[in-house]
Protein backbone atom coordinates (compact mmCIF):
# COMPACT_ATOMS: atom_id res chain seq x y z
CA UNK A 1 0.00 0.00 0.00
CA UNK A 2 1.32 3.46 -0.92
CA UNK A 3 1.97 5.74 2.04
CA UNK A 4 0.62 9.27 2.13
CA UNK A 5 1.77 12.58 3.57
CA UNK A 6 -0.47 11.90 6.57
CA UNK A 7 1.28 8.57 7.17
CA UNK A 8 4.84 9.91 6.93
CA UNK A 9 4.77 13.52 8.10
CA UNK A 10 3.53 15.52 11.08
CA UNK A 11 -0.06 16.85 11.10
CA UNK A 12 -0.87 20.07 9.29
CA UNK A 13 -0.42 23.22 11.36
CA UNK A 14 -0.96 26.94 10.86
CA UNK A 15 1.67 29.65 11.39
CA UNK A 16 1.61 31.76 14.52
CA UNK A 17 3.48 34.62 12.81
CA UNK A 18 3.73 35.94 9.26
CA UNK A 19 5.42 38.97 7.80
CA UNK A 20 7.21 40.72 4.96
CA UNK A 21 10.87 41.57 5.52
CA UNK A 22 12.36 44.47 3.57
CA UNK A 23 15.70 43.12 2.34
CA UNK A 24 16.81 45.88 -0.02
CA UNK A 25 16.76 46.61 -3.76
CA UNK A 26 12.98 47.03 -3.56
CA UNK A 27 12.46 43.41 -2.48
CA UNK A 28 10.31 42.15 0.37
CA UNK A 29 10.48 38.49 1.32
CA UNK A 30 7.47 36.75 2.82
CA UNK A 31 8.19 34.63 5.87
CA UNK A 32 6.26 32.68 8.47
CA UNK A 33 6.86 30.91 11.78
CA UNK A 34 5.01 27.86 13.07
CA UNK A 35 5.43 25.15 15.67
CA UNK A 36 6.91 25.93 19.10
CA UNK A 37 8.10 29.56 19.52
CA UNK A 38 10.61 28.30 22.10
CA UNK A 39 11.67 25.28 20.09
CA UNK A 40 14.76 24.47 18.06
CA UNK A 41 14.95 26.91 15.10
CA UNK A 42 14.92 25.43 11.60
CA UNK A 43 14.72 27.26 8.28
CA UNK A 44 13.22 25.54 5.23
CA UNK A 45 14.77 26.41 1.85
CA UNK A 46 12.51 25.72 -1.11
CA UNK A 47 13.65 24.57 -4.51
CA UNK A 48 13.72 26.03 -7.97
CA UNK A 49 15.02 28.65 -7.48
CA UNK A 50 11.61 30.20 -7.81
CA UNK A 51 9.49 27.38 -6.41
CA UNK A 52 8.10 29.13 -3.34
CA UNK A 53 6.92 27.45 -0.15
CA UNK A 54 3.78 25.41 0.54
CA UNK A 55 1.89 24.70 3.75
CA UNK A 56 2.92 21.03 3.71
CA UNK A 57 6.60 22.03 4.00
CA UNK A 58 5.98 22.63 7.73
CA UNK A 59 5.20 18.97 8.22
CA UNK A 60 8.76 17.63 8.11
CA UNK A 61 9.29 18.98 11.63
CA UNK A 62 7.88 18.01 15.02
CA UNK A 63 5.80 21.11 15.90
CA UNK A 64 6.28 20.48 19.62
CA UNK A 65 10.06 20.62 19.29
CA UNK A 66 10.80 22.94 16.38
CA UNK A 67 10.40 26.64 15.70
CA UNK A 68 9.75 26.30 11.96
CA UNK A 69 10.67 29.19 9.64
CA UNK A 70 9.61 29.18 5.99
CA UNK A 71 10.28 32.00 3.56
CA UNK A 72 9.73 32.67 -0.13
CA UNK A 73 12.94 33.66 -1.88
CA UNK A 74 13.12 36.83 -3.96
CA UNK A 75 10.66 37.07 -6.83
CA UNK A 76 8.40 34.11 -6.03
CA UNK A 77 5.65 32.86 -3.76
CA UNK A 78 4.25 35.74 -1.71
CA UNK A 79 7.43 37.80 -1.92
CA UNK A 80 7.42 41.02 -3.93
CA UNK A 81 7.99 42.11 -6.65
CA UNK A 82 6.95 38.90 -8.39
CA UNK A 83 9.00 37.60 -11.31
CA UNK A 84 5.87 36.91 -13.37
CA UNK A 85 5.49 40.63 -14.01
CA UNK A 86 6.12 41.33 -17.73
CA UNK A 87 8.78 43.88 -16.80
CA UNK A 88 10.42 41.84 -14.04
CA UNK A 89 13.97 42.93 -13.25
CA UNK A 90 16.15 40.18 -11.78
CA UNK A 91 19.38 42.15 -11.51
CA UNK A 92 19.14 42.07 -7.71
CA UNK A 93 18.25 38.39 -7.47
CA UNK A 94 21.26 36.08 -7.10
CA UNK A 95 22.55 33.38 -4.79
CA UNK A 96 24.45 35.93 -2.73
CA UNK A 97 21.41 38.18 -2.38
CA UNK A 98 19.54 35.17 -0.97
CA UNK A 99 22.38 34.28 1.41
CA UNK A 100 22.29 37.86 2.70
CA UNK A 101 18.48 37.70 2.99
CA UNK A 102 18.73 34.56 5.11
CA UNK A 103 21.22 36.16 7.44
CA UNK A 104 19.08 39.29 7.77
CA UNK A 105 16.04 37.12 8.54
CA UNK A 106 17.96 35.11 11.16
CA UNK A 107 19.13 38.25 12.92
CA UNK A 108 15.73 39.91 12.64
CA UNK A 109 14.12 36.89 14.34
CA UNK A 110 16.71 36.88 17.12
CA UNK A 111 18.02 33.41 16.30
CA UNK A 112 21.60 32.50 17.25
CA UNK A 113 21.78 29.23 15.31
CA UNK A 114 19.32 27.37 13.15
CA UNK A 115 19.10 24.06 11.38
CA UNK A 116 19.14 24.57 7.60
CA UNK A 117 16.91 22.20 5.62
CA UNK A 118 17.03 22.42 1.83
CA UNK A 119 16.18 20.29 -1.18
CA UNK A 120 17.16 20.54 -4.84
CA UNK A 121 18.10 24.21 -5.37
CA UNK A 122 17.52 24.57 -1.64
CA UNK A 123 20.48 22.23 -1.07
CA UNK A 124 22.72 24.55 -3.10
CA UNK A 125 21.52 27.58 -1.17
CA UNK A 126 21.99 25.71 2.12
CA UNK A 127 25.58 24.87 1.21
CA UNK A 128 26.31 28.42 0.07
CA UNK A 129 24.84 29.84 3.29
CA UNK A 130 26.63 27.36 5.55
CA UNK A 131 29.96 27.98 3.84
CA UNK A 132 29.46 31.74 4.30
CA UNK A 133 28.02 31.67 7.84
CA UNK A 134 29.12 28.36 9.40
CA UNK A 135 28.67 29.58 12.97
CA UNK A 136 24.98 30.22 12.30
CA UNK A 137 24.22 26.62 11.31
CA UNK A 138 23.51 23.89 13.87
CA UNK A 139 22.83 21.09 11.35
CA UNK A 140 22.22 20.57 7.64
CA UNK A 141 19.51 18.37 6.14
CA UNK A 142 19.97 18.21 2.37
CA UNK A 143 17.90 16.45 -0.29
CA UNK A 144 18.27 15.94 -4.06
CA UNK A 145 21.71 17.53 -4.20
CA UNK A 146 22.18 20.24 -6.82
CA UNK A 147 25.25 22.48 -7.06
CA UNK A 148 24.84 24.06 -10.52
CA UNK A 149 27.99 22.55 -11.99
CA UNK A 150 28.01 22.71 -15.76
CA UNK A 151 27.57 18.95 -16.13
CA UNK A 152 24.46 19.06 -13.91
CA UNK A 153 22.85 21.86 -15.92
CA UNK A 154 23.70 20.31 -19.27
CA UNK A 155 22.29 16.95 -18.18
CA UNK A 156 18.84 18.35 -17.52
CA UNK A 157 18.55 21.40 -19.78
CA UNK A 158 20.75 20.65 -22.78
CA UNK A 159 19.53 17.17 -23.68
CA UNK A 160 21.07 14.56 -21.39
CA UNK A 161 17.83 13.62 -19.68
CA UNK A 162 16.17 13.36 -23.11
CA UNK A 163 17.66 9.86 -23.24
CA UNK A 164 15.18 8.91 -20.50
CA UNK A 165 12.29 11.22 -21.43
CA UNK A 166 12.39 11.68 -25.25
CA UNK A 167 8.65 12.34 -25.42
CA UNK A 168 8.72 15.06 -22.75
CA UNK A 169 11.91 16.56 -24.16
CA UNK A 170 10.24 16.89 -27.55
CA UNK A 171 7.59 19.18 -26.04
CA UNK A 172 10.34 21.19 -24.30
CA UNK A 173 12.49 21.65 -27.40
CA UNK A 174 9.58 22.50 -29.71
CA UNK A 175 9.42 25.99 -28.16
CA UNK A 176 12.84 26.62 -29.74
CA UNK A 177 13.66 26.71 -33.50
CA UNK A 178 16.08 23.94 -34.57
CA UNK A 179 18.86 26.43 -35.31
CA UNK A 180 18.91 27.51 -31.62
CA UNK A 181 18.67 24.08 -29.97
CA UNK A 182 22.42 23.77 -29.42
CA UNK A 183 22.10 26.19 -26.49
CA UNK A 184 18.69 25.60 -24.94
CA UNK A 185 19.14 27.62 -21.74
CA UNK A 186 20.22 30.70 -23.70
CA UNK A 187 17.41 30.24 -26.23
CA UNK A 188 14.85 30.00 -23.43
CA UNK A 189 16.42 33.02 -21.74
CA UNK A 190 15.63 35.19 -24.75
CA UNK A 191 12.01 34.09 -24.76
CA UNK A 192 11.41 34.11 -21.01
CA UNK A 193 12.54 37.72 -20.75
CA UNK A 194 10.71 38.94 -23.83
CA UNK A 195 8.14 41.46 -22.48
CA UNK A 196 5.41 40.10 -24.77
CA UNK A 197 3.21 37.60 -22.86
CA UNK A 198 2.59 35.78 -26.15
CA UNK A 199 6.28 34.87 -26.04
CA UNK A 200 7.20 34.52 -22.37
CA UNK A 201 4.07 32.72 -21.14
CA UNK A 202 4.35 29.66 -23.46
CA UNK A 203 8.08 29.51 -22.78
CA UNK A 204 7.50 29.64 -19.02
CA UNK A 205 4.84 26.94 -19.12
CA UNK A 206 7.01 24.66 -21.29
CA UNK A 207 10.08 25.11 -19.07
CA UNK A 208 8.13 24.47 -15.86
CA UNK A 209 6.18 21.54 -17.30
CA UNK A 210 9.41 19.80 -18.39
CA UNK A 211 10.72 19.95 -14.84
CA UNK A 212 7.48 19.09 -13.03
CA UNK A 213 6.89 16.08 -15.31
CA UNK A 214 10.28 14.56 -14.54
CA UNK A 215 10.84 15.12 -10.80
CA UNK A 216 8.84 12.09 -9.60
CA UNK A 217 9.66 8.44 -10.18
CA UNK A 218 6.14 7.88 -11.50
CA UNK A 219 4.19 10.47 -13.51
CA UNK A 220 2.05 12.92 -11.51
CA UNK A 221 -0.21 14.65 -14.07
CA UNK A 222 -2.10 16.59 -11.40
CA UNK A 223 1.11 18.25 -10.16
CA UNK A 224 2.17 19.08 -13.73
CA UNK A 225 -1.18 20.77 -14.39
CA UNK A 226 -1.04 22.76 -11.15
CA UNK A 227 2.47 24.04 -11.83
CA UNK A 228 1.59 25.03 -15.38
CA UNK A 229 -0.47 27.95 -14.07
CA UNK A 230 1.11 30.92 -15.90
CA UNK A 231 1.54 33.10 -12.79
CA UNK A 232 3.63 30.42 -11.11
CA UNK A 233 5.22 28.96 -14.24
CA UNK A 234 6.60 32.22 -15.63
CA UNK A 235 8.15 33.31 -12.33
CA UNK A 236 9.58 29.84 -11.71
CA UNK A 237 11.07 29.54 -15.19
CA UNK A 238 12.47 33.07 -15.26
CA UNK A 239 14.20 32.77 -11.90
CA UNK A 240 15.57 29.29 -12.62
CA UNK A 241 16.83 30.26 -16.04
CA UNK A 242 18.38 33.49 -14.72
CA UNK A 243 20.31 31.51 -12.10
CA UNK A 244 21.33 28.75 -14.49
CA UNK A 245 22.67 30.92 -17.32
CA UNK A 246 24.77 32.64 -14.65
CA UNK A 247 25.98 29.35 -13.13
CA UNK A 248 24.55 30.38 -9.77
CA UNK A 249 27.34 32.99 -9.52
CA UNK A 250 29.60 30.16 -8.35
CA UNK A 251 33.05 29.20 -9.50
CA UNK A 252 32.77 25.84 -11.26
CA UNK A 253 32.51 23.14 -8.59
CA UNK A 254 32.69 25.70 -5.77
CA UNK A 255 30.15 24.20 -3.38
CA UNK A 256 31.71 20.74 -3.38
CA UNK A 257 35.30 22.04 -3.34
CA UNK A 258 34.51 24.18 -0.26
CA UNK A 259 32.47 21.53 1.54
CA UNK A 260 35.34 20.50 3.86
CA UNK A 261 35.03 23.94 5.47
CA UNK A 262 31.71 22.80 6.99
CA UNK A 263 32.71 19.22 7.83
CA UNK A 264 32.14 19.98 11.52
CA UNK A 265 28.41 20.64 10.96
CA UNK A 266 26.28 17.51 11.47
CA UNK A 267 24.80 16.74 8.06
CA UNK A 268 22.33 14.30 6.50
CA UNK A 269 22.24 13.87 2.70
CA UNK A 270 19.08 12.23 1.28
CA UNK A 271 19.09 11.23 -2.38
CA UNK A 272 16.74 9.29 -4.64
CA UNK A 273 18.57 6.60 -6.61
CA UNK A 274 16.55 7.37 -9.76
CA UNK A 275 16.59 11.16 -9.52
CA UNK A 276 16.56 12.32 -13.15
CA UNK A 277 16.55 16.04 -12.29
CA UNK A 278 19.61 16.10 -10.02
CA UNK A 279 21.32 12.74 -10.59
CA UNK A 280 22.98 10.91 -7.73
CA UNK A 281 26.48 11.70 -9.08
CA UNK A 282 26.34 15.09 -7.31
CA UNK A 283 25.16 13.72 -3.97
CA UNK A 284 27.92 11.11 -4.18
CA UNK A 285 30.54 13.79 -4.87
CA UNK A 286 29.28 15.85 -1.93
CA UNK A 287 29.43 12.81 0.36
CA UNK A 288 33.01 12.17 -0.72
CA UNK A 289 33.79 15.77 0.31
CA UNK A 290 31.84 15.26 3.58
CA UNK A 291 32.61 11.64 4.50
CA UNK A 292 31.24 12.02 8.04
CA UNK A 293 27.80 13.06 6.77
CA UNK A 294 25.02 10.47 6.82
CA UNK A 295 24.33 9.50 3.20
CA UNK A 296 20.85 8.04 2.72
CA UNK A 297 20.12 6.66 -0.75
CA UNK A 298 16.45 5.87 -1.32
CA UNK A 299 16.45 3.10 -3.88
CA UNK A 300 12.82 3.46 -5.01
CA UNK A 301 12.63 7.23 -5.45
CA UNK A 302 13.27 10.02 -7.90
CA UNK A 303 13.78 13.69 -7.04
CA UNK A 304 10.66 14.95 -5.32
CA UNK A 305 10.31 15.31 -1.55
CA UNK A 306 6.73 14.07 -1.96
CA UNK A 307 7.96 10.52 -2.63
CA UNK A 308 7.40 8.16 0.32
CA UNK A 309 10.97 7.04 0.90
CA UNK A 310 12.28 10.59 0.64
CA UNK A 311 9.64 11.88 3.08
CA UNK A 312 10.46 9.22 5.64
CA UNK A 313 14.20 9.79 5.41
CA UNK A 314 13.84 13.54 5.83
CA UNK A 315 11.53 13.22 8.82
CA UNK A 316 13.93 10.72 10.41
CA UNK A 317 16.72 13.27 10.03
CA UNK A 318 14.77 16.11 11.65
CA UNK A 319 13.56 13.84 14.45
CA UNK A 320 17.15 12.83 15.17
CA UNK A 321 18.36 16.41 15.31
CA UNK A 322 15.39 17.49 17.42
CA UNK A 323 16.77 15.29 20.18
Amino acid sequence: MTSTLDDDLYPAIEPYDTGLLLVGDGHRISYEQSGNPDGKPVVFLHGGPGGGTSAWNRRFFDPAKYRIILFDQRGCGRSTPHASDPNADLRHNSTWHLVADMELLRRNLGIRQWQVFGGSWGSALALAYAQTHPDAVSELVLRGIFTLRREELEWFYEGGAAAIYPDLWRAFEQQIPPVERGHMMEAYHRRLFDPDPRVHVPAGVAWTSWESATVTLRPDPKAVTQKADPHHAVAFARIENHYFVNGGWFEEGQLIANAPRIAHIPTVIVQGRYDMCTPIMTAFALHEALPDADFVVVDDAGHSATEPGIRRALRAATDRFAA
